[in-house]
């Protein structure tokens, strides 16, 4: 277990650039750390070997230990993973409970590709080094932490505390889905695995904080073209690679149309103040006018910003012919598409259609764990308790929305008509973002300040 002290040290560097002292939760913050390394040392990663039902079976541990009734946390198999739910009763049923969600389940992790084994946690220059420890198993165990420690300190919830994590949202998601329909009559999820602070690429000082209130749908689609084939001495103008690959050309050159919403103009305009001179003129342009060509050019130009303003389609996979003296009787490719919210999937295919503009190119939508979904509303009862709690530990830090490119558990809530919001309050610099890549990593000064503001946000949104 990793020292006290040597978390407190670095944290007290940090707090001290931001102006704050913290109140000091030590068997919180010990805990939160040596529970993510146990759960890190756990290879929850999807087929033969699986061990998310074992990284259940830890939390469940922590959370009966910590005071949950056994029969109030339960773990339910579902192929080779698993998902948990812990109800922690609040004093009036007659409320909706507050959920907080995560999962369990990380993407997989070559260790030849690693300097360490992906899957051996290691503490090392304050940092937590392993699969998982930015996604989403540091944020797990602080949310656990913060509840165990709301209980050691005699907190009574009025509202119902429900707190759940998945077991395969990098991959099908179909536990999210089957936690989402037995939560549908919650008041609002806490989704822990999205949102988050920057901090300043120099000076490490926080620089903002965003809680997501929307995410763009994810979709495939998948290109075919057939054709009866021949000897390759004889060549025809209807060889399915060249079809297939000129259709690709035009959707590669397209671009679906910029637009907005009310997270997007606050987020761009926000963020705009901390990107280089020429990116966040173009935000700020861009928020005025979504039509300013200019704007959309320098936007759409860089890949870091481009899918912020509209949806975004690029082709993945590709697999075409069938010998290498033949002509290709089939050639077929994968479009993936991140989706701005307000577009179902049909429009989306109808338009890279008419994009591909070659009636002899057939489409097929073969998404899989993904519905498209509206925004959640910018409720005031949850903006202010974020804020609050964000300010508690980082004073005066701007806290804004924002809208997540990726899939998260929050979409299936969002389709059951649960209002979803990212939350997370782990800090990390973007150069230091590995999720889902090489070395993933995060700065274990991030644990007093979160569990601090999780002491805040929870019975803010529960009492």
């Amino acid at each position: 277990m990793m020292r006290y002290g040597m978390i407190a040290g670095l944290v007290a560097t940090l707090m001290a650039s931001a102006g704050s002292a913290l109140p000091a939760h030590p068997k919180a913050e010990a805990q939160a750390l040596d529970l993510a390394k146990q759960a890190i040392a756990l290879r929850s990663v999807r087929g033969p070997g699986n061990k998310t039902p074992e990284v259940a079976a830890l939390y469940k541990a922590a959370l009966v230990a910590g005071g949950f009734n056994d029969a109030d946390v339960t773990i339910t198999p579902v192929d080779d993973t698993a998902f948990l739910i812990g109800t922690w009763h609040g004093s009036d049923p007659s409320l909706k409970p507050l959920v907080i969600s995560g999962h369990m389940d990380v993407v997989e992790a070559n260790p030849k590709d690693w300097q360490r084994d992906p899957f051996t946690p290691v503490v090392e220059n304050g940092y937590l080094f392993g699969r998982g420890a930015t996604d989403m198993k540091l944020d797990g165990t602080l949310a656990i932490a913060a509840l165990i420690e709301l209980k050691r300190e005699g907190y009574k919830p009025r509202r119902s505390i429900v707190i759940e994590f998945s077991g395969d949202e990098e991959t099908t998601m179909k536990t999210s889905a089957i936690i989402a329909q037995k939560l549908a009559n919650a008041d609002l999820v806490l989704n822990i695995d999205g949102g988050g602070g920057a901090f300043d690429e120099q000076t490490g000082k926080p620089l903002y904080f965003t809680w997501s209130g929307a995410e763009k749908t994810y979709g495939d689609f998948q290109m075919t073209v057939t054709n009866p084939g021949g000897h390759s001495s004889e060549p025809r103008p209807d060889n399915a690679i060249d079809q297939l690959a000129a259709g690709l050309v035009r959707i590669g050159q397209y671009h679906f149309k910029p637009e907005l919403n009310e997270l997007t103009r606050q987020s761009l305009a926000q963020e705009s103040k901390y990107e280089d001179a020429a990116t966040g003129a173009a935000m700020r342009a861009f928020v005025a006018n979504p039509e300013d060509q200019q704007a959309i050019a320098t936007l759409t130009a860089n890949p870091a910003t481009v899918g912020r303003i509209g949806t975004t389609c690029v082709a993945t996979m590709i697999d075409g012919g069938h010998a290498l003296n033949a002509l290709p009787q089939r050639a077929t490719a994968n479009i993936n598409c991140r989706i701005f919210p307000g577009h179902p999937l049909p429009e989306i295919m109808a338009e890279l259609q008419r994009v591909a503009a070659d009636p002899a190119i057939q489409f097929k939508d073969v998404t899989e764990g993904s519905v498209a979904t509206a925004p959640s509303p910018m409720r005031a009862d949850f903006v202010h308790a974020v804020e609050t709690s964000i300010h508690k530990v980082y004073p005066g830090v701007p806290v804004f929305p924002s809208q997540s490119s990726g899939a998260s558990d929050s979409m299936w809530f969002r389709h059951v008509g649960v209002a979803s919001y990212g939350a997370s309050p782990v800090f990390i610099k973007e150069s230091e973002d590995f999720s889902h890549g090489l070395n993933e990593r995060t700065p274990i000064a991030n644990i007093p300040p979160a569990i601090t503001y999780y002491l805040s946000l929870i019975p803010a949104l529960s009492s």
